[in-house]
């Protein structure tokens, strides 16, 4: 028996969103930066924004709800339900952007960690996006909070 999924069930790679980064800091710490609030709101939207209101309920089935807001004041709120959690190694959430009230397309976003020396890989995998310039549009976004979680960490 075949271990392929079939075609019409396989995930387009380009509406996949995948980044690795390797942060020089203990796997704990990064973790503690993807599920402590306080860290959050430290790293957590891109360069230029701040997360004025920021919760979570850590465990599977939880909620949680973020707003950012741009330099220009226009605030972005997002929401998602926490799936799966595994201290020091996963957190996998669903994420959604809200506009007029309602949630908007939903994604999973999935956070691996593991040692890499005396430093930790982080995979950072979200999908399936609406299409590829959303993608494109959350890989920008992810790069920027990733260099902020960098210098967090440090």
């Amino acid at each position: 028996m075949s271990s392929k999924k079939p075609e019409s069930k396989r995930e387009p790679a380009n509406r996949v969103l995948e980044i690795t980064r390797i942060f020089s800091a203990p796997r704990h710490l990064v973790f503690e930066a993807w599920t402590n609030n306080e860290h959050l709101r430290e790293w957590c939207a891109p360069k230029g924004f701040t997360i004025p209101f920021s919760e979570g309920n850590l465990r599977p089935g939880g909620k949680w709800r973020s707003c950012m807001r741009m330099p220009d004041g226009t605030e972005c709120w997002l929401s998602g339900v926490y799936r799966e959690i595994v201290p020091d190694q996963l957190v996998e959430f669903t994420h959604a952007w809200e506009e007029d009230g309602k949630r908007g397309h939903e994604t999973v976003v999935t956070v691996k960690l593991s040692d890499y020396g005396k430093k930790t890989k982080m995979v950072l995998r979200q999908s399936l996006f609406e299409s590829v310039a959303s993608r494109d549009g959350h890989q920008g976004g992810w790069a920027q909070c990733l260099d902020r979680l960098a210098a967090h960490l440090k």
